[in-house]
């Protein structure tokens, strides 16, 4: 993923909303969100998966679990040892703490990554990186893990640190705030969902002089600057986006988690555009 905003907490009928885009390179295998079992882990969870690598960048386990990944932009991507898609199933898999997880983690062993994790039953979230918030970009040994836990609320993650205000990301925060605000009017959860899906979807790029500054030619940071990327010349853009929320009824007993996913597919010509199929949307009770 390259793009997240997520609400916690943020209203009593739906204390989880969350929009994302993932961008990725057209030519490396993907598999759209589905319910599968990571081998060696006791949990089943419902993701998309990195047919390469075998990771994931978003899911939700079967035990109330969350993960959400980004990578961390530099003029030198490293790409680290291992794969940063394995962190997401490394919490989803567990019954540990945020703090076993932070201390498991090597972070000089992958690229630069945020990891947003969550315990949904337990109300519990955090956040974590192997990069400083305060100069994210900056190529070089991580030596130290930064993370932090997270109060109800509003948040945003791109491709620096959380929060950092990246017009797009700024951009899709303030879509969730208004989204939640418009929930308790008909048709709520639809109307929200048609919001955020038109947030994912806008394909317009930020004038130069609000370009954020992470290393990479200008011509890169203006294509990337929208929520929606199209930079088919270079074989990337974005691969898939995902809505996910979960909803409290009156009188229910569980949580109901509804997944809606657009998987967007390489033009054989022209621009690459917000995809005109109809998504595919999955709901569990949680």
């Amino acid at each position: 993923m390259c793009l997240i905003a997520f609400a916690i907490g943020a209203h009593p009928a739906c204390p989880l909303l969350i929009a994302g885009n993932r961008d990725e390179f057209f030519e490396r295998p993907t598999a759209p969100l589905h319910r599968w079992t990571p081998p060696g882990s006791p949990v089943a969870v419902w993701a998309g998966r990195d047919l390469r690598d075998g990771g994931t960048w978003l899911g939700f386990g079967e035990n109330g679990r969350v993960a959400m990944l980004t990578n961390v932009r530099s003029a030198q991507p490293g790409s680290g040892a291992r794969s940063r898609g394995e962190l997401p199933l490394r919490w989803l898999a567990s019954h540990d703490g945020v703090e076993a997880l932070a201390d498991g983690i090597d972070p000089a062993a992958y690229g630069g990554f945020n990891l947003v994790v969550g315990d949904f039953p337990a109300g519990r979230w955090a956040w974590l990186s192997n990069r400083d918030p305060a100069d994210p970009h900056t190529e070089g040994a991580a030596t130290q893990l930064q993370w932090r836990t997270l109060s109800p609320g509003i948040y945003g993650v791109s491709n620096a640190a959380l929060d950092t205000p990246w017009p797009k990301t700024e951009r899709l925060k303030a879509a969730m705030r208004q989204a939640l605000d418009q929930w308790d009017s008909p048709p709520s959860g639809d109307m929200a969902g048609q919001h955020l899906a038109q947030a994912l979807a806008e394909n317009a790029a930020v004038p130069d002089a609000h370009l954020p500054p992470t290393g990479v030619p200008q011509d890169w940071e203006r294509a990337l600057s929208s929520p929606f990327v199209d930079m088919t010349e270079r074989g990337y853009g974005t691969r898939s986006s995902l809505l996910a929320r979960v909803t409290v009824s009156p009188g229910t007993a569980q949580p109901l988690l509804t997944m809606t996913e657009w998987r967007h597919e390489r033009p054989t010509a022209g621009a690459h555009r917000w995809s005109a199929a109809p998504p595919a949307i999955t709901q569990v009770t949680w």
